[in-house]
């Protein structure tokens, strides 16, 4: 039974309304002003709310500003009753982010053919949720188990010979064979990692609090941060030649260690799938209200259709190339700036050259860091 809050300072409208709707199954709240319609609704988390625009204390503008303000609260599909028959208070009502408006005077069918069209939609909404976490479920039941076998097999491989062969192995063996039990265990856990990461990114789609509070974290010297992931992994991968950095400073709504996330799934990619000696770009810059941060490669690249096919699980060319891990890596990157309120872009020509193209929000200047 959906429960719907009618907030109307005409005692016979107000009446008439909540009648009408539990005549027909609703669950009602009523109130007489935006003020204690407000507290009911923080109170009880009704399914809708029904709200005249003009009344004495607070109005339906204000009224549906808080109520949007509170991510608690944000969500509940809202609809303004009004007198007004211009176009003007209609689209400052949809501005503030009211989902629909009845006109006064309106008949119980009118009344009721906006409320159930407005949560239909609000349920479909829900379900295509529900239907995201269902499909998470089954890709992870499918693709969690065989992505992990890999690493495993071969951390299990070589730890069996060194327990059965220790006595005839030279110490070099063991050396190669402990840093390939390395490589694999790293690889494993990165996996690992990226599996909960998009998992809990899944599962945010529906909780806009905790959405908004990932954004009240602060990363500062975002700089530094890519600075030394990207002076790590070409060392590492013998390659400190062709890295071009040219980075500049910000401060940005988001945690130091998802950030990281984001740039080292970014430089891997360039990394992995561009040869020795070709350079790999690392530019950065501020623009108006936002961080840009480009990396580019001149490697394998990717076509319109690849571009566009990105998802979870997908691997390219697999037949062609060699290419492990579970394909997350761009995934899990792109939903992460995009939670935090950023943009993802991918340029590329298939042969010839990459370039992804992150855009964050610059951090309030007196935000503190967290």
């Amino acid at each position: 039974m959906a429960k719907v809050l009618v907030v109307d300072d005409e005692p016979s409208i107000r009446e008439f309304i909540v009648v009408t709707l539990r005549n027909h199954g609703f669950q009602t709240l009523s109130a007489m002003n935006g003020a204690e319609g407000l507290k009911l609704a923080k109170a009880q988390y009704p399914d809708l709310i029904l709200c005249d625009v003009r009344m004495d204390l607070m109005g339906g503008y204000e009224m549906l500003s808080l109520i949007r303000e509170d991510p608690l609260t944000q969500s509940i599909p809202f609809i303004l009753i009004t007198a007004m028959q211009g176009r003007t208070g209609m689209r400052q009502g949809m501005e503030l982010g009211a989902d629909d408006y009845i006109t006064k005077p309106f008949t119980a069918p009118e009344l009721l053919a906006a409320v159930n069209g407005r949560l239909q939609k609000y349920y479909t909404v829900l379900e295509r949720a529900e239907q995201r976490l269902t499909e998470l479920r089954s890709q992870l039941s499918t693709s969690l188990p065989h992505e992990l076998r890999t690493p495993l097999n071969g951390i299990m491989g070589y730890a069996d010979i060194m327990r059965k062969q220790f006595a005839e192995l030279e110490p070099l063996e063991v050396a190669q064979m402990s840093e390939r039990i390395y490589k694999n265990a790293t690889r494993l856990h990165r996996l690992i990692e990226n599996f909960l990461i998009y998992a809990q990114l899944e599962i945010l789609q529906t909780d806009r609090e905790k959405i908004i509070g990932l954004t009240r974290h602060r990363v500062e010297d975002v700089a530094k941060v890519i600075d030394t992931i990207a002076r790590k992994k070409t060392y590492e991968a013998a390659r400190s030649n062709d890295l071009d950095l040219r980075l500049t400073n910000a401060n940005l709504a988001i945690s130091a260690d998802y950030f990281a996330k984001i740039f080292e799934e970014l430089f891997d990619n360039a990394l992995h799938f561009s040869k020795k000696g070709t350079p790999i770009r690392v530019h950065s810059k501020t623009n108006g209200t936002n961080f840009v941060i480009a990396v580019s490669d001149e490697g394998r690249g990717m076509n319109p259709e690849q571009i566009r096919d990105i998802g979870a699980y997908r691997q390219f060319d697999r037949k062609i190339y060699e290419q492990q891990g579970s394909g997350l890596g761009l995934v899990v990157s792109k939903s992460l700036v995009e939670v935090h309120g950023g943009t993802f872009l991918i340029e590329s020509e298939y042969g010839k050259y990459t370039t992804i193209t992150v855009t964050f929000p610059l951090a309030p200047t007196n935000a503190e860091p967290s």
